[in-house]
């Protein structure tokens, strides 16, 4: 019998694709000197599309395999284990064979991955969230998301905040909006991105006027980023109005 692929085989499938000079240029790009939000991160230098095409062959991976990939140190393993989770979910949640069981087992797992530390980046929390949270929790309770919201660790706020972007591609705006005024005041760069951007997408995929009534009653006490990122679509004028909102309170 041929063995069933386990992590080591998804390790060896990235490391023959690994560029040292890739490794360098991404420790930069994440920030992982002291003090910088990716401190201490490890890259080997494999870029995305090639951890999908690994992740796509070892799709099959064992829950259990999927947690050795995602306790790893290496920035990449802890990527395609996410991938391998996505891609799960995915085959899963497929409409002529969805299978309930399968789904809830994988969502739990991702949870419990985010809760011990191992989605700590934004490349990962965005390449995961939405679409394993963002679709198990559309029709069910959203206590989680703002737990996590209420959570101050960056990738756990980030983590709710895009679980957010399943529900506005579904048409609901209501967690965004809600979770967004509850973390107005975190001024971190990679926290007003993502308010900003889930804003925006309000605006842009469920309904204008939401997004407005949300700059009316919070405008003047955004941060610049998650403003300018909130605005980014509208036309000149809007931008500068709700600017000088957020200046009325400086």
């Amino acid at each position: 019998m041929t063995p069933v692929p386990g992590p080591d085989a998804v390790v060896a499938a990235l490391s023959d694709v690994a560029d040292p000079d890739d490794a360098r240029r991404f420790a930069r790009f994440f920030k992982t000197a002291p003090g910088e939000y990716g401190a201490g991160d490890v890259f080997v230098g494999v870029r995305v599309p090639a951890i999908r095409a690994v992740a796509k062959t070892f799709a099959t991976l064992s829950l259990d395999d999927v947690d050795t990939l995602l306790d790893s140190a290496v920035h990449e393993y802890r990527l395609a284990g996410l991938l391998i989770l996505v891609e799960q979910f995915a085959r899963a949640s497929r409409t002529r064979s969805r299978d309930e069981q399968a789904r809830e087992r994988i969502a739990d797992r991702y949870l419990a991955a985010v809760l011990r530390g191992r989605v700590n980046n934004w490349d990962l929390v965005d390449q995961s969230a939405l679409h394993i949270l963002g679709d198990w929790l559309y029709d069910r309770p959203r206590t989680v998301v703002f737990e996590l919201g209420a959570d101050d660790d960056l990738w756990r706020r980030r983590v709710a905040l895009l679980t957010t972007f399943g529900f506005i591609r579904r048409g609901d705006a209501s967690t965004t909006l809600e979770l967004a005024a509850r973390v107005l005041g975190d001024r971190r760069d990679l926290t007003q991105k993502a308010t900003g951007w889930m804003l925006r997408e309000v605006g842009k995929r469920v309904d204008r006027a939401l997004l407005l009534a949300f700059l009316d009653a919070h405008a003047a006490d955004m941060g610049a980023t998650a403003l300018s990122y909130a605005t980014e679509h509208l036309d000149t004028d809007a931008r500068a109005h709700y600017r000088l909102l957020r200046g009325s309170r400086r």
